[in-house]
């Protein structure tokens, strides 16, 4: 596997993204597959013929010994996916975890991939130690059951300290399943997931991937093979908009996993040690802010042409390369700075002492959402209600790895202890934002009780203008539209009165609806009103909307942040056409105020649409398919603090490329 084949891991702390559906029978290898029910076996081609009971005999030994479980899949083809993106895509979609691999193998196209989650016992010197002196010469002359046996020996071997044993070799026919038909169109294809979208927070993970994956020298990108590559079928429009997509999530994960590993850098560090990473950071945050820019072009009302589409597509693509490339770059020297496991005694005293903090922060936390559901609707609350919840599972989650951590520090055990530790800094640095989004929502709301009633007042202002404007003869003030205006905004003034009045209500949905009905009437007035009065009102909507969007954006941000191996490309585009355009407002604000209030409106607008894209996505998560997997010797593991997300590659600083 190639250096851009590591793999960043949200260690229980974000949602993953995946649906199980069942599998038809004789599937062929155009999706990564649903693993057969019956056993550890999934044959489709019958590569395996009357040696399927001696395969299953090793893998069962494997079982008892290790108890590792090593999945074996034998397909036509990998439908022009690179082996180890087909394969890190079937052991995700079937919910495989530390204790399982699996072992994917094209017949047809002679090639194959194995996946192994970053928490398993097996490292990857010795995933490809025994890649080459067990699976490799089996498959090069064609013993398909041989590669599965040589994997299972090979893995208890290395597991139990032993010597690699070598493969009796038994040859097989040359393409078992050939003779399928192969009639399948180009719109058949699945997209290959080169840049799958990762959950960053939690680089410790890419971090052990990366130190255990040394590279063979001349692999195909992103798996192996044993002979001549099949040529990929050419991308159509619609597979490449969705490789778009997952370049956007990947790329986008990686830039947060950077910027969190920067951050802690920068605080042992110092800025001026960590200047060549944050300039790296700077360029891929440029590149992603552009592609996304891209992808809300794209996604807009406004439909291009094939050739345009095309072209703004691998622009994103070739953005998010450039981005992940830049990242890849620096990686290298990022983790020698840090070097984790040269100092894990020192770094697990700064984590524990930070857990302490951030535990205190939470039950400040908790104090301040009490306080809120108290004196607010529930509305009002309703984007950080769990956010103290999650971030106590943060923090045991964080906890329990200081505690393995310390273990292993002991034990000296460095490297082990490294990768607890980096664990315990992500999730600490969660529980971090979500205290702090907590606080965050208290000063919000509060502001915006202080702002509301002199926006009732203008509101008020503006309605007695225009009644007075109605009653004359204006000729440049269209009539039936101004009477329009005028009873919305005095329908939404009173019932925002009214719901002051009755005690609990959401301050800030009271800001914004004050604030839009006066915008409309201002839009009305405009032609009437003296240049001066105009931009007098529209500074003071600004600030409203400003606060308001800041908001909505902050919320949205939290969510994605700490949902991130859940969260799609639709919501993250929103998001950061939001934060574009409110920064577009602040830019605005001084030399023209009305556009700058429309700029900061579409990104209240806008952030609002990318939370609640986001938390369509966010539930959908391994917790609630845990039970799906193949798993049929082990009891799915019980529901606890955050499901996690696994082999989701992402590039970044502190985790090489992804």
């Amino acid at each position: 596997m190639t250096r851009t084949a590591t793999r960043a891991l949200l260690a229980v702390l974000v949602a993953a993204w995946w649906l199980v559906v069942p599998a038809a029978h004789g599937a062929r290898a155009d999706d990564p597959v649903v693993l057969s029910r019956d056993g550890q076996i999934t044959d489709t081609v019958d590569a395996l013929g009357d040696r399927r009971g001696e395969v299953a005999r090793a893998l069962d030994r494997l079982y008892d010994n290790r108890r590792l479980q090593l999945f074996v899949v034998y397909v036509r083809d990998f439908s022009g996916r690179s082996p180890q993106s087909w394969s890190d895509a079937t052991a995700d979609r079937n919910g495989l975890g530390t204790d399982d691999v699996l072992l994917a193998v094209a017949t047809h196209d002679r090639r194959y991939g194995y996946s192994a989650d970053p928490g398993s016992p097996l490292t990857q010197t010795q995933l490809d130690d025994v890649a080459r002196t067990a699976i490799e010469p089996a498959l090069r002359q064609n013993d398909w059951a041989g590669a599965a046996i040589g994997a299972a020996d090979g893995f208890d071997a290395v597991l139990g300290g032993r010597p690699i044993p070598a493969t009796a070799v038994t040859p097989g026919p040359a393409d078992p399943g050939g003779s399928a038909d192969d009639g399948t169109s180009a719109t058949d294809l699945v997209l290959p997931i080169v840049l799958v979208g990762g959950a960053g927070a939690v680089a410790a993970y890419a971090y052990l991937r990366r130190r255990r994956r040394a590279a063979p020298p001349t692999p195909p990108p992103g798996g192996q093979t044993w002979g001549p590559p099949k040529e990929p079928a050419p991308m159509g429009l619609r597979e490449l908009d969705r490789l778009a997509r997952t370049a956007l999530v990947a790329t986008d994960d990686a830039v947060r996993t950077s910027d969190e590993e920067l951050g802690f850098a920068t605080a042992q560090f110092g800025e001026e040690a960590v200047r060549p990473f944050t300039e790296a950071v700077a360029f891929a945050k440029g590149e992603l802010t552009a592609s996304f820019r891209l992808r809300q072009q794209l996604d807009d009302a406004f439909p291009e042409d094939d050739a345009t589409r095309r072209a703004m597509l691998d622009e994103i693509v070739a953005r998010c390369g450039r981005a992940n490339a830049r990242l890849d770059a620096e990686s290298e020297d990022f983790d020698r700075l840090r070097a984790l496991e040269r100092n894990a005694p020192a770094a697990l005293a700064a984590a524990e002492s930070a857990a302490l903090e951030q535990t205190g922060r939470v039950d400040t936390a908790q104090a301040a959402l009490a306080a809120m559901r108290e004196r607010y609707a529930e509305s009002a609350a309703s984007p950080v209600a769990s956010d103290v919840e999650q971030a106590k599972d943060r923090l045991v989650f964080a906890t329990a790895n200081l505690e393995r951590a310390r273990q292993a520090v002991e034990a000296g055990e460095n490297g082990l202890a490294a990768v607890h530790v980096r664990a315990a800094e992500g999730a600490v640095d969660q529980a971090a934002r979500l205290t702090e989004a907590v606080d965050r929502r208290a000063q919000e709301l509060a502001e915006a009780v202080g702002r509301l009633p002199h926006a009732l007042a203008e509101t008020e202002a503006d309605l007695a203008e225009a009644r007075g404007l109605l009653a004359g003869t204006a000729e440049d003030v269209p009539t039936a539209d101004l009477q329009g205006r005028i009873a919305r905004a005095e329908s939404v003034s009173a019932d925002v009165r009214r719901t002051v009045d009755a005690g609990r209500y959401d301050p800030l949905d009271a800001l914004r609806r004050i604030e839009e009905v006066d915008t409309a009437l201002d839009e009305a007035l405009e032609g009437a009103r003296e240049s001066a009065s105009g931009t007098r009102r529209a500074r003071a909507l600004l600030d409203q909307a400003m606060l308001t969007a800041r908001s909505a954006i902050g919320a949205a941000g939290d969510y994605v942040a700490t949902h991130r191996g859940a969260v799609g490309s639709e919501a993250r585009t929103r998001l950061a056409e939001a934060q574009r355009r409110l920064e577009k407002a602040r830019l605005l604000a001084d030399e023209d105020p009305q556009s700058a209030l429309a700029e900061a409106q579409q990104a209240d607008g806008l952030a609002r649409r990318a939370q609640d894209l986001a938390e369509q996505d966010g539930p959908r998560s391994r917790r609630a398919r845990a039970a799906a997997g193949p798993r049929p010797r082990r009891a799915p593991a019980p529901a606890g603090p955050p499901p996690r997300c696994v082999r989701q590659p992402a590039h970044g600083l502190g985790e090489g490329s992804g």
